[in-house]
């Protein structure tokens, strides 16, 4: 197998993560679940991942998205900017993660919109 040096930064990326959520100010929002669409891209080093090919030395991506459904499902946001916060900050308490984005999507927020959605970004301070 040819060697490959260089960047070993993995891109994670949780696609489409759907969850139910009392999202919004109106009195049907706040009385009524609604669909959130989750997505999640981050960047580890997976150098180690990589060299030992082992579990113990990647990220556990299934961790991270089993915190944000115990986090997000059923509970209640009155902002989409608050939930997508949140989830960016459970993505980023993971020390592994050195860049993360999240973009939330509340579909049919909008009359004649397919959804509306907020993307927050973070990265880890060097």
């Amino acid at each position: 197998m040819t060697a490959v040096t260089g960047n070993h930064q993995a891109t994670v990326r949780i696609k489409d993560l759907l969850l139910r959520a009392y999202i919004g100010i109106k009195e049907e929002e706040i009385n009524n679940q609604q669909d959130v669409l989750i997505n999640v891209r981050l960047t580890y080093d997976a150098t180690a991942a990589i060299n030992e090919n082992d579990i113990r030395t990647a990220l556990n991506y299934r961790t991270i998205t089993k915190h944000i459904i115990s986090h997000v499902d059923g509970n209640r946001f009155a902002l989409l900017e608050r939930l997508t916060h949140e989830v960016l900050s459970i993505v980023m308490e993971h020390e592994a993660v050195n860049w993360a984005t999240v973009e939330i999507d509340k579909p049919h927020a909008l009359r004649y919109a397919e959804s509306v959605s907020v993307c927050l970004e973070a990265h880890r301070a060097t």
